[in-house]
């Protein structure tokens, strides 16, 4: 049997990793816990892309994207007992973004909620489902595209930033976006 949990109201200070406030706490401790590693990855990586943007621009912001946000997340699964991730239905980094099928599903819902006029801001969706290995708690919150997320995802990508992706990405789908839209997801799980 499935749970399903649609969660409408998490405020955001955004940046390019659409992060949680703490201050925001749901009833339920699960989606409570999620929202503070979420809040966790996304404050240490926007951290580091931020002083890689000062230091070098988006260029040598791709490299810390590139090693650093897989790391983040591995650490974070180490220390929480969470699986934590980002996912997407644009994927950039396929060895570690590529969405399962129940992710994939939630981020076409997630696009169906924008295009209905939901703010992307507050997207976030929280399920119990049954698998091989028994029960899992999953969260998904939606992460907007904001201004400084176009230097790598928007429509137009400068030459440089573009030949770093294709470098880096050769399989890289995740470009033009507009501010606003959904860009992936932050994607946690956790046995019960």
């Amino acid at each position: 049997m499935k749970t399903r949990h649609l969660i409408g109201s998490l405020p955001l200070l955004t940046l390019c990793c659409g992060l949680a406030s703490a201050a925001d706490e749901a009833p339920n401790p699960n989606v409570a816990e999620a929202k503070g590693i979420i809040q966790q990855f996304a404050t240490e990586l926007q951290g580091e892309l931020q002083a890689a943007m000062q230091e070098g621009g988006p260029v040598q912001a791709i490299e810390v994207c590139k090693e650093r946000a897989p790391g983040i997340a591995e650490e974070l699964s180490a220390q929480t007992g969470w699986t934590v991730g980002r996912t997407s239905l644009k994927t950039r980094n396929v060895a570690h973004n590529r969405p399962d099928p129940w992710e994939a599903e939630v981020l076409a819902r997630f696009d169906a909620r924008q295009a209905a006029g939901e703010d992307v801001q507050t997207m976030a969706y929280a399920e119990v489902v049954d698998g091989e290995d028994g029960k899992r708690f999953r969260f998904m919150k939606a992460i907007p595209t904001a201004e400084i997320c176009l230097a790598c995802h928007g429509q137009d990508v400068a030459p440089k930033v573009a030949e770093a992706l294709d470098a880096a990405y050769p399989d890289d789908q995740a470009r033009g976006y507009e501010v606003g839209e959904v860009r992936g997801a932050f994607s946690l799980s956790k046995p019960l």
